[in-house]
């Protein structure tokens, strides 16, 4: 599949209701404490509460202890219907890794006008990094997907640049998009070739 996908010019725009819930909107769990940090079954079984209840589909847990670490980490637990929206990271030290510890994950990387370059589909135990300034997106294909990701921070303004060419996920119609992503995915990549495969 390729082509450039829908931006969001071509969504509604949101109402200031919508606006509104969005801002109260939780989106991540409370930062993880203490000098060291171990995963367990409660705090697994705690975050995939948390995203289903979510209207996100999604939750992070920071690992890090501060926003303004220099490693972010972070555990990100989604459902089927969430995607993230494409972006990057614009500073040059700003490299990324995705390992996906459970579930399933859609991981698809765009050109800066939106065109999809690469798909992949990634199980559990398979991971993805990235460089610097690669416009990229997630979403979830399997229910209760979890994924490690770590960055080089800070978390600050800086760190995200959104795409312009496609919708925020709360946007109206952002869902025929995701399905774009979904059907890319789909045809561009198979469980056990994650690996780059191009739209020809």
């Amino acid at each position: 599949m390729g082509g450039k996908i829908s931006t969001s010019n071509n969504f509604p725009v949101r109402s200031e209701s919508i606006e509104f819930l969005i801002s109260c909107m939780k989106i991540a769990m409370p930062n993880a404490t203490g000098e060291v940090f171990r995963w367990t079954p409660k705090i697994r079984e705690e975050g995939l509460k948390e995203s289903r209840d979510s209207p996100r589909k999604r939750m992070i847990l920071p690992i890090h202890r501060d926003q303004s670490a220099l490693v972010q980490r972070m555990v990100n637990f989604l459902q089927p219907g969430t995607f993230v929206r494409p972006h990057c990271h614009p500073r040059e030290w700003a490299s990324e890794t995705m390992h996906v510890i459970e579930g399933a994950l859609g991981f698809v990387i765009f050109t800066e006008t939106g065109e999809i370059a690469e798909a992949m589909r990634l199980g559990s135990g398979e991971w993805v990094d990235i460089e610097a300034k690669v416009w990229h997106g997630v979403l979830a294909l399997e229910p209760d997907t979890i994924i490690l990701e770590v960055k080089r921070g800070p978390y600050d303004d800086e760190d995200k640049q959104f795409a312009e060419w496609a919708p925020d996920e709360s946007d109206p119609g952002s869902d025929a998009y995701r399905e774009i992503l979904e059907e890319a995915v789909a045809s561009l990549a198979t469980a056990s070739e994650p690996s780059v495969r191009k739209p020809g």
